[in-house]
């Protein structure tokens, strides 16, 4: 009897020393992913196109949604980011500029145990003041952003990387011949 109530103790004093461990671990994990990436900031992206090139700011909010996956595999942020651009068409075409405003929700995966490198998508609204620009007819000021890329995080203030994205109106309106960027991009964190 004695022999079976001593294997009993020990599972149940392991039990609760790893009970305890848990929330020391999600702490942890938390001010990890807190010193990481999740805050909020504002950043500058700098793109050209074949026509054009632009001049974009965002104001970035806090995560929304997190997930961690742990170890190497890293987590996974939801971060909304806010925007507004300038556009500049390239060798005199007309109309020679435009205004745009954004909200795109980014998903950004951090990669690996130091979660400085990581890859982004999102897609989301954007509200041009002008349906045509650059020699071209866009047929709706309305138009939707793709937008992929990676990038990394230099310290715990600042992020670096470089995002492809493609404006189109989703065929709500002919014409869309859309628009593509490639932009390098700085974010400072708070």
């Amino acid at each position: 009897m004695l022999c079976s109530v001593k294997p009993k103790i020990l599972i149940g004093l392991a039990g609760l020393a790893m009970a305890g461990s848990v929330p020391q671990a999600m702490a942890q994990t938390q001010a990890r992913t807190n010193e990481l990436g999740t805050q909020g900031g504002i950043g500058i992206q700098y793109g050209l196109g074949n026509r054009f090139a632009r001049l974009g700011v965002h104001y970035e909010t806090p995560s929304f949604w997190t997930h961690s996956f742990g170890g190497s595999l890293g987590r996974v942020d939801l971060t909304p980011e806010i925007g507004l651009a300038y556009w500049q068409a390239h060798d005199g075409q007309q109309p020679a500029s435009a205004w745009q405003i954004s909200a795109i929700p980014m998903f950004r995966w951090w990669m690996g145990a130091s979660q400085r490198f990581y890859v982004e998508a999102g897609a989301g609204p954007t509200v041009f003041n002008r349906t045509s620009f650059a020699g071209k007819n866009y047929s709706t000021a309305l138009q939707f952003g793709d937008h992929i890329g990676m990038g990394y995080l230099l310290d715990r203030h600042s992020r670096v990387g470089v995002r492809f994205s493609h404006y189109s109106n989703a065929d709500i309106k002919t014409p869309n011949p859309g628009m593509e960027v490639i932009q390098a991009t700085y974010s400072y964190q708070f």
